[in-house]
């Protein structure tokens, strides 16, 4: 076969892989993948907070995680309160709520110099922002059917990436002129992207049944209702609470991409441009290699998937310990972003199956609190070690706690089939995907195909 050939074949394959990947999708999901991808374009003071505290306020490491800490702290108050939102006021509004109060408090952070008002400020913008992403996954999954899921999450997963990839490397220069113009830019996204739910996206929650009781059909079975569910559901599922509980572990070593990692680099002379391209790497790969990773991987034992990616994340920051260059140091970030695009899917695959239709929000809350969690206690945990210590140590502590992350996956899933223990919930608690309101979303009938185990989102990002 001539190159020629072999190239118009790889086109050709290139094209029917992005076809399947988008086609069939609600109008709706398009919209809020939209919104994210917004969102995630004009992302800034996650990135920089620790650089704008230290190289442009003078502030020593500790405050900069102290003050990150309280960010976290918001994050982990909002998490649960935006989850019982979610299930009650609706995903809509708590978009609206979430997203306009995330672009008042950012613009307000940009004007704040005194050390307390800093503080203060950034416990409020974490709060803010964490609050959508119980609404915004509840949402996806109301408006998506069962076997779109895994493409649906995966896509969305790689709009918050090309964002972050855009805003990483862009934001990196601004911040080099002027810090105030990065934090008005987010707020300015933001609001855009409140615009953009208000005018396109109806409300998708599940109507409920005679009485306030929600209104389901079990797969093959039909039930007047499902029990009521509450935080004290949650907490009581020992098996959700321990993935949360893990989670949290993967979460607290992921974080110190975002205050570890600019810290280290700017106590080794390394400039905030040189931090954003080293990230900017994180999301480059995702965006390149989250899709056809997703394709391989949906159909794999999660067991081994979530082993593997726990001890990558771990030994891929530990690997940083021996960077000395900006092109070392993106090596590391290729070995770690690895890591999370494993993990992200089939992490967010577990929640999603694990999560009753009309607890929801709840359940999201929940799961996006271990991530909350890990914002709190990541900064004092890199500010302190590097204050006394040395950044060697971080990374030496995460390749540690990569290791344990990878120890207890396995020993919660050892005795699990790839499949069996997980469709015992769904079995208990499956939904109705006809949602009213919501365009192109018929009820699935008992026969229709289970979804798959796997399915992609952000942690992260847990940052959308």
């Amino acid at each position: 076969m001539s190159v020629a050939s072999s190239a118009a074949a790889s086109a050709a394959g290139l094209r029917r892989a992005v076809r399947e990947s988008v086609s069939g999708l609600p109008r709706e999901f398009w919209w809020l993948w939209t919104s994210t991808l917004v969102n995630r374009l004009g992302a800034f003071v996650a990135t920089f907070m620790a650089l704008y505290l230290t190289l442009d306020q003078g502030y020593s490491a500790s405050y900069a995680g102290l003050v990150a800490s309280l960010h976290g702290l918001g994050g982990v108050i909002s998490s649960l309160v935006a989850g019982v939102m979610t299930d009650r006021l609706g995903r809509r509004p708590t978009l609206l709520i979430a997203q306009s109060s995330t672009a008042a408090s950012v613009a307000l952070l940009g004007f704040m110099r005194d050390p307390a008002a800093i503080a203060a400020v950034a416990f409020l913008v974490g709060m803010a922002s964490s609050a959508s992403r119980p609404a915004v996954q509840a949402m996806m999954a109301d408006i998506v059917k069962p076997e779109d899921r895994v493409r649906a999450f995966s896509l969305n997963y790689w709009a918050i990436n090309l964002g972050f990839a855009i805003s990483s490397a862009g934001a990196g220069f601004i911040a080099q002129y002027s810090y105030l113009a990065g934090f008005l830019g987010e707020a300015v996204m933001t609001l855009a992207c409140a615009v953009l739910v208000f005018l396109k996206l109806p409300e998708s929650r599940p109507e409920r049944g005679p009485g306030g009781a929600p209104a389901r059909v079990t797969s093959g079975k039909s039930a007047a209702t499902e029990p009521r569910i509450g935080m004290g559901t949650v907490l009581r599922d020992g098996r959700f609470m321990s993935i949360v509980t893990l989670s949290f572990v993967v979460s607290l070593i992921f974080q110190q991409g975002y205050v570890g990692l600019p810290v280290a680099m700017g106590a080794d002379g390394f400039t905030s441009a040189d931090f954003g391209f080293a990230i900017a790497v994180n999301g480059v790969l995702i965006v390149v290699m989250q899709i056809p990773v997703t394709r391989f991987i949906q159909h794999r034992d999660p067991r081994r998937l979530l082993i593997v990616s726990s001890m990558l994340a771990g030994y891929g920051f530990g690997l940083t310990a021996f960077a000395g260059s900006i092109a070392v140091y993106a090596l590391t970030v290729c070995v770690w972003t690895l890591a999370e695009i494993i993990n992200a899917p089939v992490q967010t695959g577990l929640v999603v199956r694990l999560s009753p239709v009309h607890g929801r929000g709840r359940y999201q809350g929940m799961y996006t609190m271990s991530w909350s969690v890990a914002a709190l206690v990541a900064p004092l945990m890199s500010g302190l070690v590097i204050d006394r210590f040395g950044a060697a140590w971080l990374w030496g502590a995460c390749a540690v706690l990569g290791t344990a992350a990878g120890a207890g996956y396995w020993r919660l899933m050892r005795g699990l089939s790839e499949l069996e223990e997980l469709e015992d919930k769904t079995d208990e608690m499956d939904e109705v995907e006809g949602v009213e309101g919501v365009e192109g979303n018929p009820p699935v009938p008992a026969s229709a195909p289970a979804e798959a185990p796997v399915k992609a989102t952000a942690p992260g990002a847990g940052n959308a």
